[in-house]
């Protein structure tokens, strides 16, 4: 069974003198010598290096006091959570699923082995806890490849203790670099090693095979495009330099692939927010290949939309009820005890664990994870990138373009807004608000990817549609709300117990709903009359 830890720690460069006395670092009052450890480690990647791109390190040690498959994913800088699995010969189900999004179908194997000596000290405060672990590693780096390249070094690493201070780690920075000690150019051993072990034909060949790749989506291209069109665009996505339409969308298209890809790992370790953040990743990209049908061709990317829309489903199935009973917990919690008649607290913790409102991910979730249809989904993202079903659009003017696209879902949304505020109360005109909500988020969706272009309109206007998609939202929650609390009430009532707190709350949303209504006339005339484009 894997387990998680937070690392948090700095590498420095180290020579012969060593490590300097820490003695005089402040807060540590004794320096602990651990003696030395013998580490061996193999480290896996796809061929060509998916996970070290991704500054993803997949390694089996054995030596020291933690043997075993690690798993370092990133966090920020000089910060990752190491997932751990005891040792076993072969990669452990759990973490091939946490690197299953970056690695897909191909074969991880053994590509570097780090052979490290490792002498340690401990840091400690007055009362003996342990503040840092500090050690110097003599390492020998050797590819596993044909080639079988070796490099050697020597360098300082400074690991905060568990639930340490991070300010801590730049008293011992301070002390080192008094000393002469200077951080490592290299943010990890495998990174170091990969590259001062790579063999240069490699490298040589990696450029080639990317002008071959260049030039081979040139081709796969529409050929509204022209072949200078197409490598400006290709290299202004690479660059994250956009220039043209097709640069602007793709950039916005790339860096959602990019989030559901990163997001991945997280959603099957149940990291708050992430489920509901790949969610969002998917509509963005929804949005922005209908908002941009002129740009790129709906014809190619309608189909991914709906393996889109597939896996916001999967990854759908348990937040609205979790939201939902959010909501109700909330409402109940704010009414006094002697309005809560019935065991109504019970009825909803029994409605919300129904289907599986238990902690961590479903099983239906990760199966879908764990899927070929996923993966499809993956790569064809993937190629979208790659190879853009560009159209004549998408070479054009680019502040025309873009402008235009914003302004015609604009006017979906405004549509739909007065359609509602022409509908007395009731079932058309919530539904009209709902579909507002929808278009208000696409609107904001393609106001983001206008912002590196439009700049300060494009800020405003996604600010005014994310204030409006709050207000839709409420009110859309209410009609959930009531929705779950008649269903509620009607099971009470069934099983002869009271309604009455039930019907309580229903009127409480019902006045939300109220409010929501009442407030999105002023609101929308507001945003109307600041519409900056």
């Amino acid at each position: 069974m894997a387990d998680t830890k937070r690392e948090i720690e700095r590498k420095y460069e180290s020579d012969a003198s060593g490590l300097p006395d820490l003695t005089g670092v402040a807060g540590v009052a004794t320096v602990i010598d651990k003696g030395v450890a013998e580490l061996d480690a193999v480290y896996y990647d796809t061929e060509d290096e998916r996970l070290a791109a991704a500054s993803i390190t997949l390694r089996r040690r054995t030596g020291g006091s933690d043997a075993g498959w690690h798993l370092k994913l990133p966090v920020s800088t000089g910060v990752r959570d190491e997932i751990r699995s005891p040792l076993s010969d072969t990669l452990p189900d759990d973490l091939a699923g946490l690197v299953r999004s970056r690695v897909r179908g191909a074969e991880l194997v053994p590509l570097v082995r780090l052979l490290s000596t490792r002498d340690v000290r401990d840091l400690l405060d007055a009362d003996g806890t342990l503040l840092a672990e500090v050690s110097v590693d003599a390492v020998v780096a050797e590819r596993l490849t044909e080639d079988g390249r070796t490099a050697q070094w020597s360098e300082i690493e400074v690991e905060l203790a568990d639930d340490g201070d991070p300010a801590f780690l730049d008293k011992v920075d301070k002390k080192l670099r008094k000393a002469g000690v200077r951080p490592s150019a290299s943010p990890s051993k495998l990174a170091r090693a990969l590259q001062e072990t790579a063999p240069k034909k490699a490298k040589q060949g990696k450029k080639a095979k990317q002008g071959k790749k260049a030039k081979k989506g040139d081709k796969g291209r529409k050929k509204d495009l022209g072949k200078a069109e197409a490598e400006a665009v290709a290299g202004a996505v690479a660059s994250g330099e956009p220039v043209t339409p097709g640069d602007h969308v793709l950039v916005y298209v790339r860096a959602q692939r990019d989030a559901i890809v990163a997001l991945d790992p997280a959603v099957r370790r149940d990291v708050f927010d992430s489920v509901h953040s790949m969610r969002v990743a998917t509509r963005r990209l929804r949005s922005t290949f209908k908002s941009f049908g002129k740009v790129l061709d709906r014809t190619v990317t309608d189909p991914i939309g709906e393996e889109l829309k597939w896996l916001a489903g999967e990854l759908g199935v348990d937040r609205d009820q979790e939201v939902l009973t959010e909501r109700l917990t909330e409402a109940l919690a704010g009414l006094p005890e002697s309005l809560v008649t019935g065991p109504v607290r019970t009825r909803l913790r029994t409605w919300s664990e129904k289907d599986g409102g238990g902690t961590g991910p479903g099983s239906e979730l990760i199966d879908a994870l764990n899927g070929q249809r996923y993966l499809r989904l993956l790569d064809s993202l993937d190629a979208v990138i790659e190879d853009p079903p560009l159209l004549e659009a998408a070479g054009g003017d680019p502040e025309k373009v873009i402008t235009k696209a914003v302004r015609k879902d604009f006017g979906k949304v405004a549509a739909l807004v007065e359609q509602a505020l022409a509908q007395p109360s009731g079932a058309d005109r919530d539904l009209a608000m709902h579909e507002a909500r929808k278009k208000a988020k696409r609107t904001r969706y393609a106001a983001e990817t206008a912002n590196p272009l439009l700049g300060k309109p494009a800020k405003a206007l996604v600010k005014d549609m994310k204030s409006l998609q709050t207000l839709l939202g409420d009110h859309q929650d209410s009609v959930m709300t009531r929705e779950t609390l008649r269903d509620l009430a009607l099971q009470a009532h069934e099983a002869g117990e009271s309604a009455f707190t039930y019907g309580l709350l229903y009127g409480r949303e019902e006045r939300r709903a109220e409010l929501a209504e009442g407030a999105l006339p002023e609101t929308w005339r507001t945003i109307s009359a600041d519409m900056p484009f």
